[in-house]
Parts: structure tokens; sequence; C-alpha cells
């Protein structure tokens, strides 16, 4: 009896390793999971770099206007200039093996679905530190990297905060915000889930009456308050010091900080860095001592405040 002829649907162009298209499919779903689940990847400012551990980010001061007397000599101003620097931190992996006899013996597919989990954990990860990072600046108010710079704010929104309190805070945020000449475009407020949904039914929010739709009720959405969007998030209003299985322990970290009560994080995207030294990549190797496949998701990034000025936490706490 003659062996068939086998096609090895992993194999590029009928050469080469067999699981060559393997590997590219993992890394596919990776990616695909990583943008689906991060809410915070387009709202900062990110530089790549080749190698090093840190980047540094110019900050560059405001200058005044005076009237010239005729005859005087026009010699300059000065104009005040400073730094802020973003470390990488170490390598963020999320890793599973799976084990040849368990593949052979399940009904049904399992690394796509692994593939995704390991995405969406690094995602995960890299939307809470940048949040906790905002709230922790507000919290020591963090001041910037130069004198005009204002500095992170918290709000008290008292003991119990309504809906209303959250939507006029929102507005003193944006007013805030004009009054230090941080642009209008590019504002963010993200909000817990339970807060996002009691701003959608709000009336004020959703008014029928105008004629450029502010977001639907029936939908369960709404698009912006006081011109900024508003982003739902699971990960702002949470204790991002204590350890969770899907979460490394950051309480000894520049990410630990106790966010539990906090109802809303207003910043423009200037105020909040990423520097990325290894962007999100895919492996997966069979281990023949070990009879499976481990499959590991990593990246190298760090995070940091550029711009605390840009900041502002409204908390539900005694004023």
């Amino acid at each position: 009896m003659a062996n068939a002829t086998v096609s090895r649907v992993g194999q590029a162009n009928l050469s080469g390793a067999v699981d060559a298209l393997f590997l590219k499919v993992f890394s596919g779903e990776v990616l695909t999971s990583y943008n689906a689940k991060t809410v915070m990847k387009d709202k900062t400012r990110v530089r790549s770099i080749s190698s090093g551990k840190s980047a540094q980010f110019p900050a560059i001061g405001r200058t005044t206007a005076e009237y010239h007397t005729p005859g005087t000599e026009i010699t300059g101003m000065t104009i005040e200039h400073g730094e802020k620097v973003i470390t990488i931190d170490d390598l963020l992996i999320s890793h599973a093996f799976i084990a040849n006899i368990d593949e052979a013996k399940n009904h049904y597919e399992v690394r796509s679905e692994y593939a995704m989990q390991l995405g969406a954990a690094l995602a995960q990860t890299y939307d809470r530190n940048l949040l906790s990072m905002a709230i922790k600046a507000t919290a020591d108010g963090d001041t910037g990297a130069v004198a005009d710079q204002g500095d992170a704010q918290r709000v008290a929104l008292g003991a119990t905060a309504s809906t209303a309190d959250i939507i006029g805070g929102i507005y003193d945020a944006a007013q805030r915000f004009d009054e230090l000449y941080i642009p209008s475009e590019d504002r963010y407020a993200l909000v817990p889930p339970s807060v996002y949904y009691d701003l959608v039914q709000n009336d004020k929010l959703l008014d029928r009456d105008y004629s450029d739709p502010n977001g639907s009720y029936a939908m369960g959405k709404v698009m912006n308050v006081a011109g900024f969007r508003i982003v739902s998030t699971p990960n702002l209003a949470i204790n991002h010091a204590a350890s969770t299985p899907d979460y490394p322990d950051t309480s000894g970290s520049k990410y630990g900080v106790d966010a539990t009560n906090y109802k809303a994080l207003c910043m423009h995207k200037s105020a909040l860095g990423t520097v990325k030294l290894m962007d999100i990549a895919a492996e997966a190797e069979y281990d023949i001592r070990r009879q499976g496949t481990l499959m590991v998701t990593k990246m190298a990034v760090g995070h940091g405040v550029l711009r605390p000025e840009g900041i502002v936490a409204l908390e539900e706490a005694a004023s």
C-alpha cells in the first residue's frame, strides 16, 4: 500500500518548516486581539526606539510679547526648556503550553483562542499601566518639565457623586484645559462602565432635538461631553496595586495606585507617553523534551507622564 501524499497546510510554498504558516497565523491572532482590546493605544504619544533603555521627550515653554520702543535694541527673550524621560519596563510576557497528548485528545481547536487570550492579556496590562500612571500623577501632584506647565489635578466630587456631579466635573476640566491652552482636539474622558451607562441615560446628553446626535439610548452609546470623547473602560476604577491573575504585581512600581473610587479621567493625548523598544510579537515552538508547544507573546514598553496639566481625575471622595 502506497503512502499518502500529504499537503502540509502549515508549509510555505512546499518547502521549509511544516509549521511556518502556523506561526504567522498565531502572530496575526495576537495582533488582532491586542488591537481590539486596548483603548489607550491611540490616546497617548508613542515613540519607538531601536536600542537603549529610555527616550527623551523635550518640553519647550511659552514666551511673552512686548511693545517695542523705537531705537531700542531687540535682543530676544528667554524660552525655558526641559525634558521628560520615559524608561522601558521589564519584558512583559503572556504564555501558554499545550501538551501534544491533550491536543490530540481534544475535540476542538484551541490555539486561536489561546492566541487571542495572550494578546488580550498584554492589551489589558498596557491600558491599566497607562490609566494607573495618570491617576497616580493626580494623587502625587505631578508637575511639568517647565515652569509654565501646570500640574495634574485631582478633583473630589463628594462622598456620593451623582451623574450630574460627574458631568459638571468634566465641564470644569474642559474649562481648565481651555485656560491652559490645551488643544480642543484629542481630548478624552475615560470612565468605568457604570458611569458610562449612567451618562447614556442622561437626557441632556442625548437630546433628540439636536440635529447632530450625540449617541443613542437604544444602542447604549454616548459620544461626547464638553468636547471630551467618552470612552468606557473596565480598567480605570480598580486597585492597580493589587495583583490579579491577569495583571502583574505593581504595588511597588510606578503603576501601583488604588483607583477604586475614581469616576472619570479627563486627559489630552499629549499628557501621556509610551516608548516601545520591542513591539508586540508572538512566538510558538515545539519542545521535543516536553512533548508540547510553547506559545509566548511579548513586548517591551514603558510609560510616563509628559504633560501633567493635561490630566484631571474625578474621584468620589469627600472634598
